[in-house]
């Protein structure tokens, strides 16, 4: 199965030099935790998936994931079965996994992991999109954790980048399948997470 090649937008000089000339395939993860966490105290809305009109847990998860041209479905339920499927275990996370929430027969619930044992979700309860601890003592309202999926593929967080030569670009960070840049994101389709056998 082809991975999703991850895109990030950003702007060079015209002539940059050759450190600015690259970037580390990891700022990718970074900028998803940054884009999740701009959103905090965006209201809950149920079916939103836009800072102007509310998120839902499953709507903030596809806008944050959208932009960067990662498309994966729409609700919690079969977002949970997106890309591959990581060990119940805080210590295997890494920021812009996507963890999950709800019974033993139905994932209800969807946030990011954004580091240090803490996600983003948008929130019935609050009412806002808002940065929680993942784990969290049991009450009403608090749904149990259930597991986490990996959208993003691994890579050598220390694989440099080259920049193509022109402002902004497109940077198609390659993980076994070969991307172009493209010089504007309205001819970007969107690279789909599949559900791969588990």
């Amino acid at each position: 199965m082809a991975l999703a090649v991850a895109l990030l937008l950003v702007s060079v000089p015209a002539r940059p030099s050759a450190a600015q000339n690259m970037i580390r395939a990891a700022d990718w993860r970074d900028s998803i935790v940054a884009l999740a966490r701009a959103q905090i105290g965006k209201r809950y809305r149920l079916g939103g998936e836009s800072p102007t009109h509310g998120f839902d847990c499953s709507g903030l998860v596809r806008y944050v994931m959208a932009a960067l041209h990662i498309d994966i479905p729409r609700t919690a339920h079969d977002q949970a079965r997106a890309g591959a499927s990581i060990p119940r275990d805080p210590a295997q996370l890494l920021p812009g996994d996507l963890v999950t929430f709800g019974s033993d027969q139905l994932i209800s619930h969807i946030g990011i992991y954004v580091g240090e044992g803490r996600i983003v979700q948008a929130s019935s309860k609050a009412g806002r999109v808002i940065e929680t601890p993942l784990i969290r003592r049991p009450a009403v309202g608090v749904k149990p954790w259930r597991g986490a999926r990996r959208v993003i593929p691994d890579v050598d967080p220390t694989l440099m980048v080259p920049t193509p030569q022109f402002p902004p670009v497109w940077i198609a960070v390659a993980t076994g399948e070969t991307g172009r840049p493209h010089p504007s994101p309205d001819r970007l389709p969107p690279r789909s997470v599949g559900s791969p056998h588990d």
